[in-house]
């Protein structure tokens, strides 16, 4: 049966990976994807609701799911748990969803341990300078917190060279272009062929 493919997708904030990954599911694709949803303790925020944005529960449940090794990564953020099931990856791959799941380098590192098969993509800016201009332009933050972002991204950044694929977003329909042939590549690969023309090249070589 033809299973679909996770995609590990890592980047800086500003860099514009959720831009990418929204574009390239409204663009109408023929095949099948979604974003993983996540595992988070902390409290939904207005318009958010569970099952859609994430799966809501309490510490209690998730570190009964940690210790039921229930998560293909999960981590501690000011507080709050955030984490991947692998129960509910498996079963959209299982029905041939390719997955997008937007996280850091270092739940990467995690995903990959656990699922070996996962591409993963990392989404560079063509500059520092351009970076911080986006983080500006989006007014979601302070400058302070805007400081502290572009801190962090140079040390995101230095680890582009642990993923499969690197997309520099300089061009926006030009990234979004090399994350449509990445996805449309995984699709040609000689395995996933095999299961969706089975009966043609069967008969190709009978």
């Amino acid at each position: 049966m033809y299973t679909g493919t996770l995609f590990i997708i890592s980047a800086p904030s500003g860099a514009g990976k959720s831009s990418l990954i929204k574009a390239y599911l409204n663009q109408g694709s023929q095949q099948i994807a979604s974003v993983s949803i996540s595992h988070t303790t902390r409290q939904p925020r207005p318009g958010e609701n569970n099952g859609e944005h994430y799966y809501f529960v309490d510490h209690r449940e998730f570190e009964s799911l940690i210790e039921q090794d229930a998560f293909v990564e999960y981590a501690k953020v000011f507080d709050h748990y955030y984490g991947t099931s692998k129960a509910a990856i498996d079963s959209s791959l299982k029905q041939g969803i390719n997955i997008f799941l937007d996280i850091d380098w270092q739940g990467a590192r995690q995903v990959r341990e656990k699922m070996p098969n996962a591409k993963s993509i990392f989404i560079l800016p063509p500059s520092l300078t351009e970076l911080e201009k986006r983080l500006i332009k989006r007014q979601q933050d302070s400058l302070e917190v805007i400081a502290k972002r572009m801190h962090k991204a140079k040390s995101e950044m230095s680890h582009y060279a642990e993923y499969d694929y690197l997309i520099i977003n300089d061009d926006f329909p030009s990234a979004l272009n090399a994350l449509t042939a990445i996805i449309k590549a995984d699709s040609l690969r000689t395995n996933k062929q095999l299961l969706l023309n089975k009966y043609t090249i069967d008969n190709l070589i009978d």
